[in-house]
């Protein structure tokens, strides 16, 4: 069982993620629509962005997927018996 800590930690990323979430689709699904004068288009970055950090996490996650996979598979190797 999970103690409070952990269930606390797990509520924490949940809201973020979620808040994440909504914050990005958004931007990117409705904004357009909206006429670019309009004052919420202050608490967004640029479009462009919308692009451009998606990509960039997922390059940083494959790396970090990439390097736990070899450094699992250098410390699971079996030396050579001669």
């Amino acid at each position: 069982m999970a103690s409070g800590t952990d269930r606390a930690v797990g509520m924490g990323l949940v809201g973020f993620s979620l808040l994440l979430f909504t914050y990005y689709t958004i931007w990117v699904i409705i904004l357009p629509f909206v006429d670019s004068d309009h004052v919420v288009h202050q608490y967004f970055l640029p479009r462009e962005y919308s692009v451009i950090l998606p990509g960039i996490a997922a390059l940083i996650l494959l790396l970090c997927v990439g390097t736990f996979i070899g450094v699992v598979t250098r410390k699971n190797r079996k030396p050579k018996v001669d």
